[in-house]
């Protein structure tokens, strides 16, 4: 059984039984492969729903993880649905996926050389029964130049990630430090996803064993 994580979190009511069948609502290949550190078979199903942000970035993301989750679970019964949302906020706005390249540019041109948080809320909901807890990271992302900028939007990649660029994208170093759970940034922070499927009665692997550097994260608590 996972460790429980130093996050914020907090059952809404207690989960069900272990061997339950498990979604992931989301359609991100990113949490897709992570969640796969935990979980050796689950679904995928994308929620459909409006991601409308507020001021609150730690509201935020917990309210659309558990929309997200909600949403998937209504044609679930009986499962457990794991849901997440990821938003990343400077303290004045909120960076959402670029619509076009030239938003990705202003973003990354706007994020450069300075620190903002990243907030990823998650969810777990199964038989109208939920969890909700999050983790909070503060990222310093590198002083990019407008040609590496330009070259990294050319190439894609930040067209489907909140705030326009991607820790994981090691041939880029578009991320000069950052203070927390490094999967959060990626999408879903395990040691969290951990306790919420825990609290749904299921028994989820270590993610250690995936991914080592989770031995050293801030959210897993005490050993």
């Amino acid at each position: 059984m996972c460790r429980q994580a130093r996050t914020g979190g907090g059952i809404v009511s207690p989960g069900g039984p272990s061997g339950a069948p498990v979604v992931l609502a989301s359609a991100s290949p990113r949490r897709r492969e992570l969640l796969q550190a935990l979980v050796r078979a689950f679904e995928v199903r994308e929620p459909q729903l409006d991601e409308v942000l507020g001021d609150d970035p730690v509201a935020d993301a917990r309210r659309l993880a558990l929309a997200k989750a909600a949403a998937v679970a209504a044609g679930h019964p009986h499962a457990v649905v794991l849901g997440a949302d990821t938003v990343v906020h400077d303290g004045r706005r909120h960076y959402g996926k670029p619509s076009s390249a030239e938003e990705a540019v202003a973003m990354l041109r706007a994020l450069r050389g300075r620190e903002h948080t990243v907030v990823t809320g998650v969810a777990a909901v199964r038989d109208g029964q939920a969890w909700i807890g999050h983790s909070t990271v503060h990222v310093w992302l590198a002083d990019l130049d407008d040609e590496a900028i330009a070259a990294y939007v050319a190439s894609g990649r930040p067209m489907d990630k909140a705030g326009a660029y991607a820790i994981q994208d090691d041939d880029v170093p578009t991320v000069q430090r950052w203070q927390g759970c490094y999967c959060a940034v990626v999408g879903l922070p395990l040691w969290v996803a951990c306790r919420a499927l825990t609290a749904m009665g299921l028994h989820p692997d270590s993610p250690v064993a995936a991914y080592p550097r989770c031995a050293a994260c801030p959210d897993r608590g005490d050993p």
